[in-house]
């Protein structure tokens, strides 16, 4: 019998792969457990409309994350910071701060876990950063510190 995969599993595949089993694993066990559909020619129909949909969002989001990597290459992101007359940080500049920086100058929401930082920021200067905005897509910028 042919199913459509609702979950991954394990020895099968992943969600939404049309695959054949045997009869009795389909209806004691996959189809009880919600883990798949049965795979009629509707259910099959549907299945292409939902990944030419997906398709659809996820080529959207790749071609926003690559102009928003653009903008930010060519942005000039200043982080202010407490820093000693020798050009020496009080404290270091961390991913909040940068997002926080990229928020007030860009007006770009990046999560704080996917800003990459080479070394330690802690002292006045420009220092090479990488945010991850997409599977495939890494934005590379230069952070300015600067005195505040």
């Amino acid at each position: 019998m042919k199913v459509i995969l609702s979950q991954d599993v394990k020895s099968l595949g992943k969600t939404g792969d049309v695959v054949e089993v045997a009869e009795g694993y389909g209806r004691n066990y996959l189809l009880p457990r919600g883990l798949a559909a049965e795979a009629s020619k509707g259910a099959i129909a549907q299945l292409g409309q939902q990944r030419a949909a997906a398709a659809k969002r996820e080529a959207s989001a790749l071609a926003d994350a690559e102009a928003l990597a653009q903008r930010i290459a060519d942005a000039k992101i200043a982080v202010p910071a407490k820093a000693g007359g020798n050009g020496k940080l009080f404290g270091a500049v961390t991913n909040a701060d940068i997002a926080e920086a990229l928020q007030r100058e860009l007006a770009v929401d990046v999560d704080k876990h996917k800003i990459e930082i080479k070394a330690q920021i802690k002292a006045l200067g420009s220092y090479p950063v990488e945010i991850k905005l997409h599977r495939n897509v890494t934005a590379k910028g230069t952070v300015s510190v600067v005195a505040a």
